[in-house]
């Protein structure tokens, strides 16, 4: 047997040696017969980095991969922004759930803590030009869950399991929990598994650490300054005693009913209400935290907040826009990892507002994220849109006004015709367009006016609002 070039039985002798990869390639740092790895599939990094580097053959054990300390080996691919700041690519997959098992099981001897609760992290930097051998590592340390974080992390795996518990392992959602999800895992959506209080078969699900919280542990590994930052959940005391949801309705309760005015002279702020952010301020200033600032609860969970202003009979005055979409690269998506499904199983908190003929009040806030059967049912949407994309169907006809100026009738869904979710334009104006994946059949144009997907307000109101 090969001699290891660190001590199996010494944390940081591990830790150590993980460190040496730093500003290395596998290629640089690995002996020679790395060249020729026959490793395939969207892990092959990973498994690389175990077989030619750690010296271990890479396993699916339930145990963490060096188990006389304890410690689980990860890799995950980064991006870097324009200001040279490192971000997650995607969200950090971790073991598969066990749908029969996680029943019987409680957090701290459950097969997700025993084999994730301390993690040895390698970050490299993606490049889709190079071979995997030759991709930069670019942060390694280890990660312990801080204690207010694991928490949270344990309550978001109690709501995984009362899922499974409640016969809907089929119905889970990345929007379920904060911190750590329940990601699809294994082929075009997964593979089906068995549940152990339901008949009909579930998708494969690994647990996740989402992507906003990833980018928590690159910023610390980077040494990133977090100062913009501040807290809702101060301690673990707290934390222990009540949900981030319910901290969150608890500080806006107090204001049902009050204008924003109003508000503003409670908390004794200084707030400029003619601004456009001025509701989004005031929403920061409402939980304690700084305009300024982010939320760091928020950021960790990927939570994106929407201020809602509701007529007097419960509508909202408009419908909810998203970013533009790309045409091409939303014929090239598969559902599982598409854009739309992910806004679908994002958690929001909703901050409504209603003018009722003379007063602008808070009415109520609510955390909220779409159910299973109803992100199977926008699914239709999404589906349209690309089929449409894909076969060049996008302009129906062409009508001219009386004026003789001409306007586009397309087939991308409408809100008339779809109770959650409809396309539309979502441009600065008429020249603000993507390339088109295949020239319109109608019109011959390659390129088109920027569209995006929309949530009918009426759904926003019946679903949301009023539930």
């Amino acid at each position: 047997m090969e001699k290891l070039p660190y001590n199996l039985k010494d944390k940081q002798s591990i830790v150590q040696y993980a460190k040496n990869l730093i500003s290395n390639t596998l290629r640089e740092i690995c002996s020679e017969e790395i060249v020729g790895h026959n490793y395939s599939g969207k892990g092959n990094f990973g498994q690389v980095l175990e077989k030619f580097y750690f010296k271990y053959n890479p396993n699916s054990d339930a145990a963490a991969d060096f188990p006389e300390v304890g410690l689980e080996l990860k890799s995950s691919p980064l991006k870097q922004l324009k200001n040279k700041d490192f971000r997650a690519k995607e969200r950090l997959v971790l073991n598969i759930i066990n749908y029969l098992e996680i029943v019987n099981q409680e957090f701290e001897e459950s097969a997700f803590w025993q084999k994730n609760a301390n993690l040895l992290l390698v970050f490299y930097l993606h490049n889709k030009e190079s071979e995997i051998i030759d991709y930069v590592i670019s942060l390694v340390d280890e990660w312990d869950f801080p204690e207010t974080d694991l928490e949270i992390i344990r309550q978001d795996w109690e709501k995984i399991k009362q899922k499974v518990v409640d016969g809907k392992a089929h119905e889970l959602s990345e929007g379920d929990t904060l911190y750590l999800g329940a990601c699809t895992k294994g082929g075009k959506g997964g593979n089906l598994r068995r549940q152990p209080y339901n008949e009909e078969y579930a998708k494969q699900r690994a647990y996740s650490l989402k992507m906003g919280y990833v980018n928590h542990i690159i910023a610390t590994f980077a040494g990133e300054k977090r100062k913009n930052y501040g807290k809702i959940i101060p301690s673990l005391d707290m934390a222990k005693t009540r949900t981030l949801e319910e901290i969150i309705i608890s500080k806006f309760q107090p204001y049902y009913g009050q204008t924003t005015e109003e508000i503003v002279d409670n908390l004794d702020l200084e707030i400029n209400m003619n601004a456009k952010s001025a509701k989004a301020n005031l929403t920061k200033l409402i939980f304690g935290i700084e305009m300024k600032a982010k939320i760091e609860e928020f950021e960790k969970a990927g939570i994106v907040i929407k201020t809602v202003q509701l007529k007097a009979n419960n509508l909202p005055k408009e419908n909810m826009s998203f970013p533009a979409f790309e045409y091409e690269v939303l014929v090239n998506e598969n559902w599982e990892t598409a854009n739309f499904k992910t806004i679908l199983e994002t958690k929001y908190l909703f901050v409504f507002y209603q003018y009722n003929g003379t007063r602008n009040e808070l009415r109520k806030v609510k955390f909220w994220n779409m159910p299973y059967q109803d992100i199977e049912e926008a699914k239709m949407v999404w589906e349209k849109t690309r089929t449409l994309l894909e076969k060049g169907d996008i302009v129906k006809e062409i009508k001219c006004n009386k004026n003789g100026k001409s306007r586009r009738i397309t087939y991308f869904p409408k809100q008339s015709e779809y109770r959650i979710s409809h396309v539309r334009p979502h441009a600065q104006n008429s020249e603000d367009v993507y390339r088109l994946p295949v020239s319109d059949k109608v019109t011959g144009v390659e390129v088109y006016m920027k569209h995006c997907f929309w949530f009918n307000n009426t759904y926003i109101r019946d679903e949301i609002y009023l539930k």
